[in-house]
């Protein structure tokens, strides 16, 4: 079975096609991120007309890497969200057309599920394998951080979510304070290898809840960086010392590490999980991922690091599920930017 994967809910436009679940045979991305660089984030009106341009010519990359026609698929899945409106309805309407003209079923995914999929995708297992379930998900995809149980395909329990900033929003806007370039995962993790220890930072542990929040965070190291004098800075080429911006990343990044790796354990065991899966951009930071398998007493599964960002084969993997198991969308289909997954169990 041969699926063609369309991803566009943010500032990539991607596209794949994977076979069985086992075989990626092309994963096509064309980023946005210095084009958004520029700004210091995402510009959503930008975002969606680059995904126009671009959508065309990253799909028939896709189909020729994989060396097959739009004839030879079995279906198309895309994501419907969550995500920026703009963007979702690029690929939306890209896959419904190239779906209607060829004859194709069409599946809608949700971005998120696509992320816990593609840890399958890592080593060739079959996606429709039972790996042991329940299964703790920790997704920390974009303004996402969320836990999950997942009890079986298909079958998810949202336990815990973050009541403000997500744990890549922080990285943003902590590394924008620190005079980084965006995106701030990448710069903060770069710059903390190797730092002195320093003052640690507050941990929000938000005592008998399996809520996460990073706001307050935020706010301790903008505090920091005003005492010290590296926020604002009155002119860009003000030169500040790079040890004490490496200190503060290293700080900031021991923080956040630590109150994502010690709740979703804690939820794991409390769960009974047969295993822990970490999914997102944010699951593409070194320290995160070998902390969570370190301490983790039962077993992690992490995509490599190309497949943690948005990308088409985790969507293509989930449209298979999905395929598999009698979903087609029709074509009134729409986009919804706040897609949940997982019946909310907190207020």
């Amino acid at each position: 079975m041969k699926i063609l994967g369309i991803e566009t809910s943010c500032d990539e436009t991607a596209a794949a096609v994977i076979e069985d679940g086992t075989v990626i045979h092309s994963n096509v991305i064309a980023s946005q991120v210095e084009m958004h660089a520029r700004y210091g984030g995402i510009v959503p009106e930008i975002a969606s007309r680059q995904h126009m341009t671009a959508m065309i010519p990253v799909v028939q990359t896709a189909l020729s890497e994989a060396s097959i026609n739009l004839e030879d698929l079995d279906g198309i899945a895309v994501t419907h969200g969550p995500g920026l409106a703009g963007s979702l309805l690029v690929g939306v309407n890209a896959a419904k057309g190239l779906a209607v003209s060829h004859n194709l079923p069409f599946i809608g995914i949700n971005h998120l599920e696509g992320h816990i999929y593609a840890a399958w995708l890592e080593d060739g297992v079959d996606p429709e394998s039972d790996p042991g379930f329940p299964i703790m998900c920790l997704i920390t995809s974009g303004g996402h951080t969320d836990l999950i149980v997942m009890r079986g395909h298909g079958d998810y329990q949202l336990v815990g979510r973050t009541r403000d900033d997500a744990a890549g929003e922080a990285f943003d806007k902590v590394a924008r304070v620190l005079g980084l370039r965006y995106p701030g995962g990448p710069e903060i993790q770069r710059v903390a290898e190797g730092a002195p220890e320093t003052e640690p930072f507050p941990r929000a542990w938000m005592q008998g809840t399996d809520e996460f929040s990073f706001s307050g965070l935020k706010t301790a190291v903008i505090n920091r960086a005003r005492k010290l004098g590296i926020f604002p800075r009155k002119n860009s080429d003000d030169e500040v010392d790079p040890v004490v911006v490496a200190g503060m990343a290293r700080a900031f990044q021991d923080s956040v590490v630590d109150v994502l790796v010690t709740k979703t354990i804690a939820a794991a065991v409390r769960e009974n999980c047969a295993g822990i899966v970490l999914v997102g951009g944010v699951a593409a930071n070194r320290q995160l991922r070998e902390t969570l398998v370190a301490s983790s007493p039962v077993p992690v599964a992490v995509p490599p690091v190309e497949l943690c960002t948005d990308n088409g084969a985790m969507i293509a993997m989930s449209g298979r599920v999905n395929y598999r198991n009698g979903r087609r969308d029709a074509w009134d289909l729409d986009v919804i930017p706040n897609l949940r997954i997982g019946a909310p169990t907190i207020s």
